[in-house]
């Protein structure tokens, strides 16, 4: 069985930088356990599978070693592949996912994402967080993912966590986070209980990130930059009824068909 196959970097306009993520459309759904194989050899953070159902997409996501219920760059990267090479007359995707569903609509070159908001409460931190870091945080909160905040931009841009220690800490990872200089705010996102050390740019961390950051600093819209090796940046917006959109440009690195025996 021949399936199509693309490769978009997610959350950024530059072949090379954001997150990459694999993406194949299917007909109808392959066994969980061959979907699992095919992201375990992409080797890439995150692919998404979509199958069209009446008026509207179901999406899923696999890292190398996990499904996971949301992942905003692989959802810009499916949207990506939509606009422009399955229904390009599309005004606004409808996804069902495992989180619920998302609608995503394009505006010039921007792709945005509705997401439900994570926020996160304080909570004390446990030993093995403070452990992996080498800095003390001034403040650890927790929703999903636990989120460390860090004094300044180059704290964050610097840390080198203990990843061994991180894998123990939680599937959904430590996000580590500072006001920035250039940017309302920056951030990094370590995810080894996944089987992701780091991400490069994440729309999850950033339903996280967006309604603790709208709160600090007084305002909804916010850009935002994931300061990973690759980095990309994030428009983001703190929306009511628990909901915020997250945006971002896209790039196609491939396309082309693999051979599902």
């Amino acid at each position: 069985m021949k399936l199509p196959i693309y490769q978009v970097d997610a959350f950024t306009s530059e072949l090379f930088k954001g997150n990459p993520a694999a993406v194949v459309p299917l007909h109808e759904w392959l066994p969980e356990a061959v979907m699992q194989n095919i992201a375990l050899e992409n080797n890439l953070s995150e692919t998404a599978f979509f199958v069209w159902e009446d008026d509207h997409y179901k999406i899923r996501w696999f890292t190398p070693t996990i499904e996971v219920p949301l992942c905003g760059h692989a959802t810009v990267a499916s949207s990506f592949v939509i606009y422009n090479f399955l229904k390009p007359g599309l005004k606004e995707i409808q996804f069902q996912s495992k989180s619920g569903k998302l609608t995503v609509t394009k505006t010039d070159n921007l792709i945005e994402l509705n997401f439900p908001a994570n926020k996160p409460e304080p909570v004390n931190p446990p030993q093995n967080l403070l452990d992996a870091v080498p800095i003390r945080p001034k403040e650890v909160l927790y929703n999903k993912s636990y989120l460390a905040i860090f004094d300044n931009e180059q704290t964050v841009r610097n840390m080198e966590p203990d990843i061994p220690a991180l894998k123990d800490l939680h599937d959904d990872g430590l996000i580590i986070s500072a006001q920035g200089e250039k940017y309302d705010f920056v951030s990094r996102y370590f995810v080894p209980g996944a089987g992701i050390d780091e991400d490069p740019v994440t729309g999850f961390a950033h339903t996280v990130l967006t309604p603790y950051w709208s709160e600090k600093l007084g305002k909804r819209q916010m850009k935002a930059y994931q300061a990973s090796q690759r980095g990309g940046e994030v428009f983001v917006e703190n929306l009511e009824n628990d909901r915020v959109k997250l945006a971002g440009k896209a790039v196609l690195y491939l396309k082309g068909e693999i051979d599902v025996k």
